[in-house]
């Protein structure tokens, strides 16, 4: 496994001379989805985020709204950053209608130029980042629904905001898609099969899709490393803190 991933390892440091982005994240109300909001706004940046939890999104909400961004943009205007600019909306990737409205509404309140982007304006850069694992069991004493709610979470998940979200995209032939992987999406583990299976599907999605989308837009499959969250907690106890140590 590799160290963290940080915002700057996906091109969204900004300068004095840098281009604002807008950044969609799924699965932003805690662990890496909020990490990322927080450091991406931090940054100038726009943040649209989704989460079922919407006490989360709130308290999310609030804490863009009372901060500002480290560094300036150089030429203010309609694309200034704004913690009005950020959207966050109680959205279930499992479900496509769900994610349907996401596209829609993002639509109706930033307009294609500013997602797509345009030439010196914005890129859209989607992180699908919403994702679930399973209590650790060996597969055969999985519990049917908890199997599923992995599969489409980390699978179905994705599929579904590949759906509404990549058209938006081709339309200016340009834009980044990034989709949480894991360690364990090129490796295995004892006990966290069905987790394990999602993200081997994750990588060979990802893969997939490459070779469907045209030039000037690329999406790709991050690990971004052990990272002490409620997930890694969930698998190794106490434990956490110390592997995520051990292993940078």
């Amino acid at each position: 496994m590799t160290t963290p991933a940080t915002v700057g390892s996906m091109g969204l440091k900004m300068n004095g001379g840098g281009r604002q982005r807008t950044v969609l994240i799924t699965g932003v109300s805690r662990g890496l989805g909020r990490a990322l909001a927080l450091e991406i706004a931090k940054c100038g940046h726009t943040v649209i985020g989704c989460s079922r939890s919407q006490d989360k999104l709130n308290s999310l909400q609030a804490e863009l709204s009372s901060a500002s961004p480290v560094t300036p943009v150089t030429q203010a205007g309609p694309n200034s950053p704004s913690p009005n600019r950020h959207l966050f909306m109680n959205v279930d990737v499992r479900s496509d209608s769900s994610v349907e409205e996401l596209a829609r509404s993002v639509m109706e309140k930033n307009g294609v130029p500013d997602i797509i982007g345009e030439e010196g304006r914005g890129r859209y850069l989607p992180v699908n980042n919403a994702g679930t694992i399973n209590r650790n069991n060996r597969i055969w004493e999985v519990p049917v629904e908890e199997f599923d709610a992995v599969i489409d979470t980390n699978i179905k998940g994705i599929a579904n905001m590949l759906r509404h979200f990549i058209p938006l995209m081709i339309e200016n032939k340009q834009g980044i898609i990034v989709n949480m992987s894991s360690g364990w999406g090129r490796s295995t583990a004892a006990q966290v099969a069905p987790y394990c299976a999602s993200k081997w599907a994750v990588e060979g999605l990802t893969r997939a899709v490459a070779k469907e989308l045209p030039s000037g837009m690329a999406i790709v499959a991050l690990n971004p490393g052990v990272i002490n969250t409620d997930m890694l907690a969930s698998c190794f106890g106490s434990a956490a803190s110390g592997l995520q140590r051990q292993l940078r």
